[in-house]
């Protein structure tokens, strides 16, 4: 069926709605633009909910995790989406980040380079600047927790080993990973990346904290210094 523009969500058949179709046929049974089009509730004088959400979803290449690194000031330029809409959108999905974090740090147990970025990335993967973590970790190699240790720009962020290191002994740590991203997608790590990891590791021998991964995060990939040989 072709929905003229002319023509309100209300005046379609009712199974169409996204909401009512929600009820009737379960959540799985609506498309990436109907579940926004809930979110954002109306569309504008042009187009409907659901028309202005297929809208902004491909101008984003229907790529929802580039959606869910859209600012509220990036959302606001689509015609229709006003301050409350966009917060509804970026609320929304750091909910679905945040319980998908919860579910992997329920089973969390490192045992190499590839399940720390697994829950490292769910922390890293949608931010437009760079951020530093430390994971810490028990003698079994389960995650502790994880906490945010520096927020910088685009390429470069400060990290204060002490901040580092004081989690670590709060938490009595037996030993901790370390994690910043690279925003723009290159995981080479960078000579102050490198000289960086080699200071913490430094100071984690002195404080019997090991250091035991620099992590890293892109995308979908990840660069590791263990795997590399770096630590």
């Amino acid at each position: 069926m072709n929905y003229s523009k002319n023509i309100s969500i209300k005046d379609w058949a009712h199974d169409d709605r996204p909401r009512e179709k929600l009820v009737i046929k379960g959540k799985g049974a609506l498309s990436d633009a109907e579940l926004v089009a809930i979110l954002i509730a109306s569309g504008n004088r042009d187009e409907s909910a659901v028309e202005l959400s297929k809208r902004i979803l491909q101008s984003l290449g229907n790529n929802l995790n580039r959606l869910a690194k859209l600012s509220v000031n990036d959302l606001i330029k689509f015609k229709g989406i006003g301050e409350a809409k966009a917060i509804s959108i970026i609320a929304s999905l750091e909910l679905g980040r945040r319980r998908r974090t919860a579910d992997v740090l329920e089973k969390a147990k490192i045992g190499g380079s590839k399940d720390a970025f697994q829950i490292l990335q769910l922390k890293l993967e949608d931010l437009p600047h760079e951020e530093f973590w430390v994971m810490l970790l028990n003698r079994a190699n389960k995650v502790i927790d994880t906490k945010l240790v520096g927020r910088g720009g685009v390429s470069s962020t400060v990290v204060d080993s002490k901040v580092i290191f004081s989690f670590a002994l709060e938490s009595l740590a037996s030993g901790i990973i370390l994690a910043h991203n690279h925003p723009s997608g290159n995981l080479k790590p960078s000579n102050s990346d490198i000289r960086l990891t080699k200071k913490i590791v430094d100071a984690g021998k002195i404080m019997e904290v090991p250091v035991l991964d620099h992590i890293i995060v892109g995308d979908n990939d990840y660069f590791s210094f263990a795997d590399e040989g770096l630590i």
